[in-house]
């Protein structure tokens, strides 16, 4: 493909606010991949490449809420590691069988969890008691969630903020760091496959790498300073833009 300055901006431009809203509310890829597509990069290839330059964005929001504190590495290792493993399964699995039935059920599940953020009085910017111990949320829902980004992945980081938001009680921006991390896990697990057996378009990953990590790392900036009032209304919206999209079939 050749990579004009015009069709390098407009990507560039795009990565940079996909990197903004992966970082605070998930779902950068609702950006990117259309982004991606309209300058005629085939479907295929544009999951592969959109894989390795989203996974960019995802590393650098997790170092900066690792250096600011936001999460102490030690204390989660064991449910990244049963992310990881959840996202391998996920990722072997979607080469075997359809994964069709998800485009039907997950505008809803994005419909209902914008509701929840949108009308829920308990979410707020303290820590709560937290419902589940955290083996048993490493042991169960991690890997599910893992599993999930592997198999299908849009909405992922959301799903994972509002999992350690309803069962482990953190704070929303305690629980937008945490699942940074955990997503880049997932990323990882998912882009190994795409390294391997995808085609990745490695002159446009290049062009949205850069804007993914300047649009990381001022959303990360954003969550540590603004908390809830910024993570709200931008986890909300981009649940009920993501629906629309999966709805319309983009």
């Amino acid at each position: 493909m050749e990579l004009s300055i015009e069709i390098a901006l407009k990507l560039f431009i795009a990565a940079i606010i996909a990197g903004w809203v992966d970082t605070i509310a998930g779902g950068g890829g609702l950006i990117t991949i259309p982004a991606m597509l309209t300058v005629g990069i085939p479907p295929a290839v544009t999951l592969a490449t959109n894989k390795v330059q989203g996974s960019s964005g995802t590393l650098v929001a997790s170092i900066y809420f690792l250096r600011k504190g936001s999460f102490d590495l030690n204390k989660i290792k064991l449910s990244i590691f049963m992310t990881f493993i959840g996202s391998l399964v996920g990722g072997w699995l979607v080469l075997q069988i359809n994964s069709e039935i998800l485009k039907t059920i997950l505008p809803i599940l994005l419909i209902l969890m914008g509701l929840y953020f949108l009308l829920s009085p308990t979410i707020e910017n303290v820590d709560r008691e937290p419902r589940i111990s955290y083996i048993v949320f490493s042991a169960f829902i991690a890997p599910v969630l893992g599993f999930y980004d592997g198999f299908f992945g849009p909405g992922t980081g959301t799903f994972m903020a509002l999992a350690f938001v309803i069962l482990c009680g953190y704070s929303l921006s305690k629980a937008t760091a945490n699942a940074k991390i955990h997503n880049f896990t997932s990323n990882f697990s998912a882009l190994t496959y795409f390294v391997l057996f995808g085609k990745i378009y490695w002159g446009v990953a290049m062009v949205m790498i850069v804007g993914q990590i300047i649009g990381a790392y001022i959303g990360a900036k954003m969550v540590t300073e603004k908390g809830v009032a910024l993570i709200r209304p931008v986890v909300v919206t981009v649940c009920f833009l993501m629906s629309v999209r999966l709805l319309l079939k983009f």
